[in-house]
């Protein structure tokens, strides 16, 4: 099996173009012992794969999350300057060399590959179907970030350059895909691509398929937005989804069996995860626990957003809260240990979390500044390990009926979109809204997904994610898109995106 993965993720690095570590494969994209009988092994490869790009706070989280209104990371003192990376992204100043933009990409086709490698080894009717959903949900997000996305065939050489659909060809090749392996695919497992996993993709293709084609000026077709509602109440009347009755179970180390949750990506506490243990070191003082890395913050502007009364600003949580003294949600103000006493900064500052945050933080108060997040509750019982038990969540109910309350609002039927929004919210312990715009809307998938990876897709679809925000000025049309890595040009099927 590791040897299997091994050769998935080495042979990923070379999918999207020609380099030199292709002449080493002899035109193989598999190792030529591989038959039949290995493709459970493989497919949980594929599965493994999407680790790297999607668990924790360093892949397409932190593109989706640090070049918006709701994450920032500061630079404070000597840590977290890392070259500018951070700030370029805040900023969107980024260039078509920035390391992360790059290795994101690398990754994403790496888990399109691996699920492509798949389909030539004679899967089952649901294993390939399950390969396709990998390989779809890969490229769905590789066009959301680049507009632009690489692919081969099952079993095509890697010496050759890799094809490339652009966003039009690569809309309906994904509507095509999904609406062809939906009934092979699992009804049940969460952890699998499944019915409703896919639905959901669907529905999300539908709802951007404007956007990616349009990013300045994005449109909204009436039947697209028909076929969003639709989906959502093919989800919905199934029955098998609800909304949790805590927020935060959603992201506890028990998830896997959340009442809300739709796919996610797995993890076995203490032996095997990715990297979803960084949610929580990203965020925390170096003096909590768990000691962190004292980095990302979320923005004032942005915590304002939301009523006291809103169970999604956090509070206690049992089995964390009384072990440490973190509570869920927002960490905001005095921080205490698991005794009720307050804690203390390195610098001897009283271990306060300050509303206050600039991009670039030199004062005695700098460890301070910025409010903190915890949306995944953390594993104690495998703190050590760096394995944590929680599964990453992908997708949740709550983003079908959002999806359907926008879909219904764009199509002129703003009461049904408020009662939608308005039963969630009541859910959540929000006040019932007496009105809905699309103004209110963005701020109410804000707060639903803060710090899911969300955040830069939605402000696009919403036409304001070059609009000034604190801390950043208003951005160039060119950070619609990211750019292709420039060691992907050398393949002339890529076309570099405007302004890079």
């Amino acid at each position: 099996m590791k040897s299997i993965i091994r050769n998935i993720l080495i042979i990923s690095l070379a999918f999207s173009s020609c380099t030199k570590l292709e002449e080493k494969l002899h035109g193989q994209t598999s190792d030529a012992s591989l038959d039949a009988d290995n493709v459970a092994s493989l497919l949980s490869g594929a599965y493994v794969s999407l680790r790297n790009p999607f668990q924790g706070p360093f892949g397409w989280w932190a593109l989706q999350q640090t070049t918006t209104d709701e994450t920032i990371t500061p630079t404070r003192g000597g840590d977290w300057d890392d070259n500018g990376e951070w700030r370029a992204l805040f900023l969107h100043r980024w260039q078509a060399d920035h390391a992360r933009v790059h290795t994101v990409f690398r990754d994403l086709n790496g888990v399109s590959y691996a699920a492509t490698d798949i389909l030539q080894f004679n899967p089952s009717a649901q294993q390939a179907a399950e390969a396709r959903f990998l390989r779809a949900f890969a490229q769905y997000t590789i066009l959301d970030g680049w507009g632009q996305v690489p692919y081969r065939e099952p079993g095509e050489e890697v010496t050759g350059y890799a094809q490339v659909r652009k966003a039009s060809e690569a809309i309906a090749y994904l509507e095509s895909e999904l609406k062809a392996i939906e009934p092979a695919l699992p009804a049940t497992s969460i952890t699998l691509a499944n019915k409703a996993a896919s639905k959901v993709l669907l529905m999300k293709l539908y709802l951007n398929k404007g956007m990616f084609l349009n990013r300045q000026t994005p449109t909204f077709d009436q039947a697209d937005m028909t076929k969003v509602v639709s989906l959502a109440d093919e989800i919905i009347s199934s029955g098998r989804f609800k909304i949790a009755t805590n927020y935060f179970d959603n992201f506890a180390t028990t998830n896997h069996l959340a009442t809300e949750n739709i796919f996610l990506s797995p993890n076995t506490g203490g032996t095997d995860a990715g990297g979803l243990a960084g949610m929580w070191n990203v965020t925390s003082h170096y003096n909590m626990n768990p000691s962190g890395w004292n980095g990302f913050a979320t923005l004032s502007d942005f915590y304002k957003k939301f009523e006291t009364t809103d169970t999604r600003r956090g509070g206690a949580y049992p089995g964390m809260t009384n072990l440490s003294g973190v509570p869920m949600g927002f960490l905001a103000g005095q921080q205490y240990n698991a005794a009720g006493v307050a804690l203390n900064d390195r610098r001897g500052n009283k271990l306060v979390f300050t509303p206050t945050v600039s991009l670039i933080e030199r004062g005695n108060n700098l460890e301070v500044t910025g409010i903190r997040v915890m949306k995944y509750v953390v594993d104690y019982a495998n703190l050590s390990s760096g394995n944590p038990e929680n599964d990453w969540v992908i997708f949740r109910y709550a983003d079908v009926l959002l999806m359907k309350a926008e879909a219904l609002l764009r199509l002129g039927r703003q009461n049904e979109a408020l009662t939608v929004v308005n039963d969630l919210r009541k859910s959540r312990g929000a006040t019932v809204l007496p009105s809905l715009t699309l103004d209110i809307l963005i701020d109410e998938l804000g707060r639903e997904f803060y710090w899911e990876g969300h955040r830069r897709t939605d402000l696009i679809r919403f036409g304001k994610y070059l609009n000034a925000w604190q801390e950043k000025p208003a951005s160039d049309a060119r950070a619609l898109l990211f750019p292709i890595p420039l060691n992907q040009m050398g393949n002339p099927n890529y076309t570099q995106n405007p302004g890079y």
